[in-house]
């Protein structure tokens, strides 16, 4: 039988939530980090050390990896159910405390990516005031430290902070923050949910999430930037054919 641990599933040694959105924006309410890794990252949990501590120290890991739900519901005989981050941040977007001016700061990849994330939030009747979007730096491969945007969470106290960055990078980020200010905020790692939402990527329809097939829309948008992406996903299948519930061993 599959490692169970009440409603989660230990999967590569990383703990996966396994309720419905509902559930998980729940569970954040007290604050922690919650993760969503995509395959394209998690394939190099054996080999990023940083982005490795990031998903084992995180509070909430949705299973956002169709690839990963399809291959270990086959190897292991499960039927663990896939939660996207696409769904979870719909989800969290309905939340009265997230929809109040204020009370939510969001790390935009950049400045071009803001001005829609913003303007499509509005749109949705959420209201940002500027102090409460951060443009996220070029950060380092290795050790994430950013001074100025934990000055500035401290400074204006969000319930909650929305990262919306690229995979392997927002998860070390998140810890970055759970690990350095000096109170507890709800941080969501989305990574590109609210793109695929606001136009800043190809939007993605509900349906064809609920299908696995986020993952195409993306490659037909821009082949050279995502085929090459997810092809180096495959490596994911065999560190779950070897190691299935047990930490891979971490190496170069």
């Amino acid at each position: 039988m599959p490692p169970v641990d009440g409603d989660q599933r230990t999967i590569l040694g990383i703990r996966f939530f396994l309720g419905t959105a509902t559930q998980a924006v729940e569970r954040m309410r007290d604050g922690g980090l919650l993760v969503i890794p995509a395959a394209p990252a998690l394939k190099d949990v054996g080999t990023n050390a940083q982005y490795r501590e990031a998903l084992l120290q995180a509070d909430v890991v949705l299973t956002d990896s169709a690839y990963m739900v399809m291959v270990w519901n086959r190897l292991q005989h499960d039927s663990i159910r896939r939660l996207s981050g696409l769904e979870y941040l719909r989800e969290l977007l309905r939340q009265q405390e997230v929809r109040k001016p204020g009370n939510v700061v969001w790390i935009m990849a950049s400045q071009v990516s803001a001005e829609r994330n913003v303007t499509w939030l509005a749109e949705q009747g959420i209201n940002l005031p500027s102090e409460c979007v951060y443009l996220a730096p070029m950060y380092a491969q290795e050790t994430i430290a950013d001074a100025e945007l934990r000055e500035k969470i401290e400074r204006t106290r969000p319930q909650h902070v929305i990262v919306t960055l690229g995979g392997g990078t927002q998860e070390r980020v998140g810890l970055y923050l759970k690990r350095n200010l000096s109170y507890q905020p709800a941080i969501h790692c989305v990574g590109a949910a609210i793109a695929f939402l606001s136009g800043d990527q190809v939007r993605i329809p509900m349906w064809a999430d609920r299908r696995y097939l986020g993952w195409l829309y993306r490659c037909i948008s821009e082949p050279r930037r995502y085929v090459p992406r997810y092809w180096r996903a495959r490596k994911l299948l065999y560190l779950l054919a070897r190691y299935r519930e047990r930490l891979p061993a971490l190496h170069d």
